[in-house]
């Protein structure tokens, strides 16, 4: 059968309202050009970005646009740290590079996107390039009809298992917030004792009576922070017992050895995992770490480059590989990931926080789907304000995240609600700001 007969009139329709609908005209100037297989080549005609700031977080997407009225795809870009960067190097250097391409060659367009550069592996590039790719297999979906996960080769499993995020300034308010969230139907509990760190424990900082720095900045005690770790882990513990999994975020915010005797001391909680021991430039303690611990570690948030993961995995160094899907440019280097990780018993763990999209948090949920490593995700929850942007978006039913199983990734954009939030001219930095007593910078 003819591909203009299979995929024509081909509804995209979501609990929230119709995605799109799109016919393969029988010929077009446009079309003349054919792929290898004889049937028409559609072609991209325009990469831009749609940026929103909705609650405060910069959202960066990127829309493909093709010579087929109503065909087109999203995929998420966000790098709020640098949104405006991401924005520029979609609109002024993929838009031109993409143009007059065939949609239906993605790992072409990704391989070549990737070196046009020259220099690679940058968090701006990698987000502009997460964006691009997204939106190519959004619309490979569309063509076929079918679900991004579908592509990817099927369900692994009915739903998302997910965890999420309780918080408290002390061990009883982390206790009811545990509480609550167990309540809502999570098995997994991520908990942390305020904000990373726990800067809200720190004694008053030496550099801000010397004038040092910023006002603005943070101030972290860590040894506070080593200390009161154990404790929240046994009191959750004694609380609720075995009945949920535990899980916590070092955030790479204490010295190397601090780290790994602190793993060591909470081995006897069974915590689910560890995240984030250490910083990128630090990998080389996981052999260490290793021959201390069997605490079960999850790594990558801030991993932009292959060499950052690839040996760590094959050594089986961590168990959870954690990487944000957008910072290593989309779905096509991150299957790659998963596929990695299965050989060496490595399973995944996206991150998923509020400075994702929506369409950024279906991309990682289609991956979870598909791959049998999947390990757990990152819940989230989207306002209405959000839903209203991004109708299709991800929800969340007694801890598991379900998609929207249109064609594509599922999710739309509604760019004139989206362009009422327009992104902020200056970026807050204060909470990558965190210092030592003395002033000296501490590394996320």
């Amino acid at each position: 059968m003819d591909r203009r007969e299979l995929i024509k009139g081909v509804g995209l329709t979501t609990a929230t309202g119709a995605l799109g609908l799109w016919n393969v005209p029988a010929k077009s100037q446009e079309t003349e050009n054919t792929a290898m297989n004889g049937l028409p080549s559609v072609k991209i005609t325009k990469v831009k970005s749609i940026v929103t700031c909705p609650h405060g977080i910069e959202l960066i997407v990127v829309k493909v646009e093709t010579d087929q009225p109503g065909l087109y795809g999203y995929g998420c870009a966000t790098f709020r740290q640098r949104a405006h960067a991401v924005v520029s190097a979609i609109d002024k250097y993929l838009d031109d590079f993409c143009r007059g391409k065939s949609v239906e060659n993605i790992e072409d367009i990704w391989q070549t996107a990737y070196v046009s550069s020259y220099w690679r592996n940058g968090p701006v590039l990698n987000n502009a390039l997460s964006g691009l790719d997204q939106a190519l297999w959004d619309i490979k979906g569309k063509m076929a009809g079918m679900p991004v996960y579908q592509l990817l080769g099927g369900k692994c499993r009915f739903a998302v298992d997910c965890y999420s995020h309780a918080n408290g300034k002390s061990p009883e308010e982390l206790v009811d917030s545990v509480q609550k969230i167990k309540e809502n139907g999570f098995r997994h509990i991520r908990i942390q004792l305020g904000g990373y760190g726990a800067t809200h424990m720190a004694d008053r900082a030496d550099f801000k009576d010397a004038g040092f720095g910023t006002p603005e900045d943070n101030y972290m005690n860590q040894q506070t922070y080593l200390k009161m770790i154990p404790v929240i882990f046994e009191t959750v513990r004694e609380k609720f017992g075995e009945d949920i999994e535990l899980l916590h975020d070092i955030h790479e915010r204490v010295q190397p050895m601090d780290a790994i005797r602190l793993i060591k001391n909470l081995e006897e909680f069974r915590p689910f995992f560890i995240e984030d021991p250490f910083s990128p430039e630090n990998n080389g303690y996981f052999e260490l770490l290793r021959q201390h611990t069997l605490t079960p570690i999850a790594m990558g948030e801030l991993f932009n480059n292959p060499h950052e993961w690839l040996e760590p995995m094959s050594k089986k160094l961590f168990d959870f590989i954690r990487i944000h899907i957008s910072q290593i440019g989309g779905i096509t280097p991150a299957m790659k990931v998963a596929r990695l990780g299965e050989w060496f018993n490595v399973r995944t763990a996206w991150h998923g926080p509020g400075d994702v999209s929506p369409i950024g948090h279906a991309a990682n949920a289609h991956i979870d789907l598909a791959v049998w490593n999947f390990g757990i995700q990152e819940a989230v929850n989207f306002s209405d304000k959000l839903r209203e942007i991004f109708p299709g978006a991800p929800y969340m039913d007694n801890g598991y995240m379900h998609i929207n199983e249109a064609p594509g990734l599922g999710v739309d954009v509604d760019e004139k609600v989206a362009a009422k939030y327009p992104l902020p001219k200056k970026f807050n930095y204060n909470w990558t700001q965190v210092r030592m007593k003395d002033g000296t910078p501490i590394r996320p």
